[in-house]
């Protein structure tokens, strides 16, 4: 497993431009708090959170994955060599009941960014998210809940759901057993 040091890559980007932490809060809509807390690694951001960042600064979400400055037209990942991205949390604290891993990390100038999610706690918290883009999500094992807007969409293990990520949206764990679901983000 690797720690890639999403927080440090933000920070760089932000001083790089010379923006201050109030800035960034502005213009992506988070709180300073938030985004100093990203910015030293005290709390890893949900894929749309990354996302909103990512766009704000003009990179892809893979730019805080990879490690690798060679360019080259395909990637292989090995399992043992994903990253986990753990102890992700809500803007209020609140643990967000998953983690994942970027299942493709060194390949530049992507168009979309895989993810391997796992569902691993029923949350109460059910403050959405949206973000630019499209999102693919496919339940490869267990039951999930995809808040869309305002609707509630039950998926089962082999079901999936494409859909603009402008639209507010959360997924959940529709029980108490683990979901594993694939999730593919689109700039």
């Amino acid at each position: 497993m690797h720690d890639y040091n999403i927080g440090a890559k933000i920070k760089r980007l932000r001083r790089s431009k010379k923006l201050k932490l109030q800035d960034v809060a502005t213009e992506t809509g988070f709180s300073t708090a938030l985004i100093s807390q990203i910015e030293n690694n005290n709390v890893s951001p949900p894929i749309a959170t990354l996302s909103k960042i990512a766009h704000f600064f003009d990179v892809k979400i893979g730019h805080f994955f990879n490690e690798n400055e060679e360019e080259s037209p395909y990637e292989v990942l090995r399992s043992n060599e994903r990253t986990v991205v753990s102890r992700v949390v809500s803007k209020d604290g609140t643990n967000h009941g998953y983690f994942y891993e970027s299942l493709s990390v060194s390949k530049k100038n992507k168009k979309m960014d895989p993810f391997l999610l796992t569902l691993n706690k029923k949350v109460t918290n059910t403050e959405t998210y949206s973000h630019n883009g499209e999102e693919f999500i496919f339940v490869m094992e267990g039951n999930a809940e995809l808040l869309l807007d305002d609707q509630h969409i039950f998926l089962c293990e082999g079901d999936s759901v494409y859909f603009d990520a402008h639209l507010k949206h959360r997924l959940f764990s529709s029980g108490s057993d683990e979901v594993k679901v694939l999730a593919v983000v689109m700039r």
